[in-house]
C-alpha cells in the first residue's frame, strides 16, 4: 500500500509525548499564580477606604502596582494558552494532511474536535482579557486624582462601577484558568488518539518510526 504524500516528515512520538503534558504542567502553577495575584488586587482594592485622602495614598499605589502585576501575568498565561493552541493547531492540521485518507475518519475527527476546542477556548480568553481590560479602565477611570473626570453610568458611582466590573474579571478569569486545563487536558488525549492511529498506519505501511 502507497504511502500518504508527506508521511515521511512526520515522525510520529516526540511531539505527542513532550509538549502536551510540558505545557499542562507549567501552565497548573502559572495559573494559580495569575489567580492569586488578582484576588489580592480585588482585596487590596476592597479595602481601600478613602481614595481621595491623601494620607491613604500608600493603600491606592499598592492596589494600582498589584492590579498592574496581575494584569500582566494573567495576560501571559492567557497568551501561553493561545500559542499552544495555534501551534499544534497547524500540527493537527499538517499531520491530518499528511496521513488522512478516505479510510482514516479518525484522524479527521480529532482534526476537527481539536479546531472547535480552540475556538471555544479563545473565545474563553478573549472575554476574561476583556474584562480585565474595563477593570483597569474604569479603575483608572474611578481614582479622584483622574483628568479623565469621569462621572459613572447608569446611575452608579465610578467606584461601584469599577468594583462590579472587577468582581466579574477576578471570578471569569479564575473560570478561564480552569477552562484552559480543561482544554489543555482535551487536546493532550486528542494528540494521544491521533498519534496511535498515525503509528498504526505507518506500522501497516512500513514507514520508518
Amino acid at each position: 500500500m502507497a504511502a500518504p504524500p508527506n508521511a515521511k516528515r512526520h515522525p510520529p512520538a516526540a511531539f505527542s509525548h513532550f509538549a502536551p503534558h510540558t505545557v499542562k504542567t507549567i501552565f497548573l502553577p502559572l495559573a494559580v499564580i495569575s489567580t492569586l495575584l488578582l484576588g489580592t488586587t480585588f482585596v487590596l482594592g476592597w479595602t481601600i477606604q478613602d481614595a481621595a485622602e491623601p494620607s491613604l495614598s500608600h493603600q491606592v499605589d499598592h492596589h494600582l502596582w498589584t492590579a498592574l502585576a496581575g494584569m500582566l501575568f494573567a495576560t501571559l498565561v492567557h497568551g501561553l494558552v493561545m500559542t499552544y493552541f495555534i501551534g499544534t493547531g497547524r500540527w493537527f492540521e499538517e499531520t491530518t494532511r499528511a496521513y488522512s485518507t478516505t479510510g482514516e475518519s479518525v484522524i479527521g475527527e480529532c482534526y476537527a474536535a481539536s479546531r472547535a476546542l480552540k475556538y471555544r477556548t479563545v473565545m474563553t480568553i478573549v472575554a476574561g482579557f476583556t474584562l480585565l481590560l474595563a477593570a483597569g479602565t474604569l479603575g483608572a477611570a474611578a481614582d479622584p486624582a483622574s483628568p479623565v473626570g469621569f462621572t459613572g453610568w447608569l446611575g452608579l458611582a465610578p467606584a461601584t462601577l469599577h468594583l462590579l466590573v472587577a468582581l466579574a474579571a477576578v471570578a471569569v478569569n479564575s473560570w478561564t484558568h480552569l477552562a484552559e486545563y480543561s482544554a489543555l487536558h482535551e487536546n493532550a488525549k486528542l494528540i494521544e488518539r491521533m498519534m496511535d492511529q498515525v503509528r498504526r498506519i505507518r506500522a501497516e505501511r512500513g514507514l520508518d518510526d
